[in-house]
């Protein structure tokens, strides 16, 4: 039978617990973007660029001066844009010109 000291143990349980933490963390940030979503369909930045004909600078500049409502799965994750918004972004552009 193997014995595990316990400073080994205790590592391995944190590294357990640090696991459960991440996907915790991960879990949270996918409820977020579902409940911002309320049934529309959600673009990320390479699709709004596609289908705005712009680059991802452009789009990164859209976020920049509020032109368009965006969310983000957590702290450093994507960007997500709802259907909804972007069609009143368009709308709001078409105003413009």
């Amino acid at each position: 039978m193997m014995y595990i000291d316990n400073e080994v143990l205790e590592k391995m349980i944190m590294t357990i617990v640090e696991g459960f933490d991440r996907v915790e963390k991960k879990l949270d940030s996918m409820m977020r973007v579902k409940d911002c979503m309320d049934g529309d369909k959600l673009l990320d930045n390479y699709d709004l660029a596609r289908l705005l004909g712009v680059s991802l600078r452009t789009v990164a500049r859209y976020r920049e001066k509020g032109l368009i409502r965006y969310y983000q799965t957590d702290e450093n994750g994507k960007n997500f844009y709802r259907s909804s918004d972007v069609q009143e972004f368009l709308q709001q552009r078409g105003k413009k010109k």
